[in-house]
């Protein structure tokens, strides 16, 4: 509704602002891709896949699905237009609908909003520091309190078979303390096991599976160590989280999650990492990348609880009284409309002077051009200031110069 969407405009407008400050540019993927590259990309076997696609073949038998997340398709539209050809880094950004098959919540539905950005081109730990950096200031700079980090490195694609081994071994042995799906998980990819939301399925990680950092390898840890260094030097606070491993396949080295301990048990507000494989898993050249994704819904409904709500004021209200001045009243507003860039509301119900007047204040206008057949006969209107509660009368053809020398007022 327009009330809400005055709230939806506001963050975009600011999303848009804090992103041009870090070179980052606007990306826009269309609804759905082909079904293929979230299998690939994403991982047949996680709950995106697997539960919640929206998936249908159309009639050239072509299998299509609404985009349920924003990444492969960047990293498709990434590689189609070549873009790592046309300079060593991308910094791109979306704020874009998905679709996914879940419960229906607050701050969750099937259709929803997220915003994110996707670097291309740099391995380095500083390029997952500006990525984290960002998610963490955008966040700050709405006014949220509490923020923290969350941060984990899952190692490098090369390390990761000798993690998996040992963990599958350990909790294979613990199977009949496991639910359903993480029995199943153990056998197609055991690291999933790390997002069953059941308690006792994380009370048996907590005990038994293997702390992944012990398997990273010299580099991964290096890199890990100066992202941490990093944010240190920045004073961006962290804790480590050896279970965080977030609910893509396609992630590598550093994960990382924004919270705040002001929003109570549900304090994630948005998720990321590197994912230095995907492009290439995809059919593009080998190309190293982070990003982060987070929720609009989310936001919003933080940003109710700590911000005033936004309204929709006018400047200007015209009333108009009888036929003869509308014309010319329909005329001064386009005007000002047009050379000013001032908003104007016309009145278009020929209601008395003080029903008019009394949805001026309803409107929030901090003007009001009274405008009838009288002032059209002398060639004056009658301007109110609605916040002073003053008034005077001002020629018809001096109503725009009037304005622009009282536009702050």
């Amino acid at each position: 509704m327009p009330v809400d969407t005055l709230r939806w405009q506001h963050i975009e407008q600011h999303i848009h602002s804090f992103l041009k400050n870090y070179g980052y540019g606007e990306i826009r993927t269309p609804a759905f891709e082909e079904t293929g590259l979230f299998i690939r990309g994403v991982g047949k076997d996680t709950d995106v896949v697997s539960k919640e696609m929206y998936s249908w073949v159309d009639q050239g038998n072509n299998n299509l699905t609404l985009k349920p997340e924003l990444t492969a398709p960047v990293v498709r539209s990434f590689i189609q237009h070549k873009l790592g050809r046309l300079q060593p880094i991308n910094r791109l950004y979306y704020i874009d609908a998905l679709f996914r098959r879940e419960r229906p919540q607050k701050g969750r539905q099937r259709q929803f909003h997220q915003f994110g950005v996707e670097a291309f081109g740099s391995e380095h730990p500083e390029m997952d520091v500006e990525v984290i950096s960002i998610a963490y200031h955008i966040y700050k700079s709405f006014g949220l309190k509490e923020l923290s980090v969350k941060i984990n490195s899952i190692g490098s694609p090369e390390v990761r078979p000798t993690y998996l081994k040992e963990l599958k071994s350990q909790l294979e042995s613990h199977s009949e303390k496991l639910c359903k799906t993480c029995n199943h998980r153990l056998s197609t990819n055991a690291l999933r096991v790390f997002d069953c939301k059941n308690s006792n399925c994380q009370l048996v990680l907590d005990e038994f599976a293997p702390v992944i950092s012990d398997f990273l390898s010299d580099d991964d840890r290096i890199h890990f160590d100066m992202v941490l260094n990093l944010l240190s030097e920045l004073k961006i606070p962290y804790t480590l989280d050896n279970k965080l491993v977030r609910g893509l396949d396609y992630y590598t080295r550093t994960t990382f999650e924004i919270t705040s301990s002001a929003l109570g048990s549900q304090d994630a507000l948005c998720g990321g990492g590197r994912y230095d494989k995907l492009v290439e898993q995809l059919g593009g050249d080998s190309t190293p990348a982070v990003g982060f994704a987070a929720g609009m819904e989310r936001l919003l409904i933080v940003l109710d609880d700590i911000s005033e709500p936004i309204q929709q004021n006018c400047d200007i209200y015209m009333v108009i009284l009888g036929e003869k001045a509308l014309s010319k009243a329909l005329i001064i507003a386009n005007n000002l409309r047009v050379d000013l860039n001032l908003s104007v509301i016309t009145e278009s119900s020929r209601r008395s002077v003080k029903a008019q007047m009394k949805e001026a204040n309803r409107q929030g206008a901090r003007f009001a051009i009274i405008l009838g057949e009288n002032e059209i006969k002398n060639g004056l209107a009658t301007i109110k200031n609605m916040n002073e509660g003053t008034q005077e009368e001002i020629e018809l053809n001096k109503i725009i110069e009037y304005f622009k020398e009282n536009r702050k007022r």
